[in-house]
């Protein structure tokens, strides 16, 4: 198994852990693909991968829909992505991933959290070159039409990084390069092969080793930073 297996599972526990920030996260996430290609999944092909995650992550249907309803209003404020860079104590590279309506309140509490735990906010591009933008889709492994082997020929094409099975609930894992997101749902999507869901997250590409003692003050920065309403996603370079 490679980096990327290695990194899911080290983070399998802790993402989206709070079933409220997870409903939160995706209704931004839907509110962003419809005010960018439209309320109609058929049509928007980002929409349907997220209506697709919602699913996996047991968000009623009815909140989905309410969603998609409230983002079809021009009223409805658009969320903008914003990525924050900077170090947390000891060297450990820090990358927050926010969608926010509000910019201003979103520096200052970013902000403040590296502040209030011994951390520096850098600026943009300080840290990010450390981490690799990737794509991960998860499949139903009995839809593949195909054994492992040659599923990982047809991806050749699309610059897969990894594939691996999850025994655990019979998916198939694949990591690519984040532009390759479109041309490998729609691959997917046209082979009949099911989307169970997908995310875009960064690997870092080397890990700093440090104490558990120095882990506590990395952590407290990290588990500061997640509590943010704004912040989607953090990522950091420690080694677990």
């Amino acid at each position: 198994m490679g980096r990327a297996f290695e990194f899911r599972k080290a983070r399998k526990m802790k993402r989206w852990s709070a079933m409220a920030k997870t409903f939160t996260r995706i209704g931004k996430d839907i509110v962003m693909a419809v005010k960018e290609g439209g309320p109609n999944p058929e049509t928007n092909s980002r929409l349907r991968v997220i209506i697709q995650n919602a699913k996996a992550a047991n968000m009623p249907k009815d909140n989905v829909e309410r969603a998609i309803k409230k983002a079809s209003d021009k009223n409805t404020e658009n969320y903008k992505e914003v990525l924050f860079e900077g170090y947390a104590p000891h060297g450990i590279a820090v990358l927050v991933e926010t969608a926010t309506d509000n910019n201003n309140r979103t520096v200052a509490n970013v902000r403040a959290s590296f502040n209030k735990c011994n951390g520096n906010l850098g600026t943009s591009g300080s840290v990010a070159f450390m981490f690799d933008h990737v794509v991960n889709f998860k499949v139903k492994e009995d839809s593949l039409g195909m054994d492992l082997e040659e599923f990982e020929m047809e991806m050749i094409d699309f610059e897969v990084e990894e594939i691996f099975a999850d025994e655990e609930d019979s998916s198939v894992m694949l990591y690519a390069p984040f532009e390759q997101f479109g041309a490998i749902q729609k691959y997917l999507e046209e082979n009949n092969i099911e989307i169970l869901s997908s995310e875009f997250e960064r690997i870092p590409t080397t890990t700093t080793a440090i104490s558990d003692e120095q882990k506590e003050e990395v952590n407290k920065l990290l588990e500061r930073l997640e509590e943010e309403d704004d912040v989607n996603n953090v990522y950091h370079s420690m080694e677990e």
